[in-house]
């Protein structure tokens, strides 16, 4: 017969460790036990993986197989266990392979596909928690992502995920068996927690949205139009006469989207002009003369 490099078999170097051995062994006789493996040649490969097992596994035997090379007979000291040529009922047709896998993973496989028994083997996957940041205008909109598949995650490459629009910090989007692969069982699920990344010039509270709106001194004690901006486009905002920094307007339904929408408050901060010239400098002179305002009287009362 042919000689078969058992530790090529295995994918494992020719001085590996007995725990590493069988480790190696246990994530291939997952991979192709014939209850489970969808690949065609899975009860070959499966009986394979088992040769070269039993006989790297007795020190006995891997030193007798290390010792002859392509001499070592292929099987001459593989014991296959109890019962391994049967036909099993319900088993189709492969064997008493179920009552070996039992044997060295210790749970039936039978129950969940049938025949009563494998759910300590058909174990489900686990699921896979992971941070994803957008754009505060992809909250509003919505929008179409393509990420990396997250550590964790059986598979590599990108996912493609739809962002719901209105969606907020901290809120979770589920892709549905794309997290850990389990053994034989259905994938565990991917949860994507929503941060939204920093703007420039919106803060968020909830599902409303603030804005700052700088206004002149004349702006707010005169009153004013002017124009705001929102997410979903700009405005025209009636500024009252005698407004003061801190006052807040609600845009009502300019927040965020959603069942219940936000709401926008525009924040108004009075910024006051430039006194960098003789012009600027006499004007402000001039309101100091002539208005008798003293903005702390309160204040001083308590003093």
């Amino acid at each position: 017969m042919e000689y078969k490099d058992y530790y090529q078999i295995l994918g494992v170097s020719r001085d590996v460790s007995k725990a590493d051995l069988k480790k190696a062994y246990r994530v291939l006789a997952r991979k192709f036990h014939p209850d489970v493996s969808k690949e065609a040649n899975a009860e070959a490969k499966f009986k394979e993986v088992g040769e070269a097992y039993e006989v790297l596994k007795d020190p006995e035997k891997r030193a007798q197989y290390d010792q002859f090379g392509s001499n070592y007979k292929n099987g001459q000291s593989f014991t296959p266990p109890p019962g391994w040529g049967q036909q099993g009922a319900g088993a189709g047709g492969h064997g008493n392979f179920s009552n070996f896998f039992e044997s060295m993973f210790g749970g039936s496989a039978g129950a969940g596909m049938g025949g009563g028994g494998r759910d300590n083997f058909y174990a489900a996957g686990e699921d896979v928690n992971a941070k994803i940041t957008i754009s505060l205008e992809d909250a509003f909109n919505g929008a179409a992502k393509t990420i990396r598949r997250p550590a964790g995650s059986t598979e590599t490459g990108t996912l493609n995920v739809k962002v719901p629009a209105g969606i907020t910090s901290g809120k979770k989007i589920r892709l549905s068996g794309q997290g850990k692969a389990g053994m034989g069982g259905k994938p565990g699920d991917l949860y994507l927690e929503i941060a939204i990344a920093p703007h420039s010039h919106y803060r968020i509270d909830g599902n409303n949205i603030l804005l700052d709106l700088p206004i002149t001194p004349w702006e707010a004690a005169l009153g004013a139009k002017v124009t705001v901006p929102t997410l979903a486009g700009k405005i025209n905002l009636t500024i009252p006469a005698g407004s003061q920094s801190g006052n807040k307007m609600r845009l009502k339904g300019r927040g965020l989207p959603g069942k219940t929408p936000g709401d926008q408050f525009v924040v108004l901060q009075i910024i006051n002009p430039p006194t960098d010239s003789k012009e600027a400098k006499k004007l402000f002179l001039q309101m100091a003369e002539e208005l008798s305002f003293n903005p702390r009287e309160s204040l001083e009362a308590t003093l």
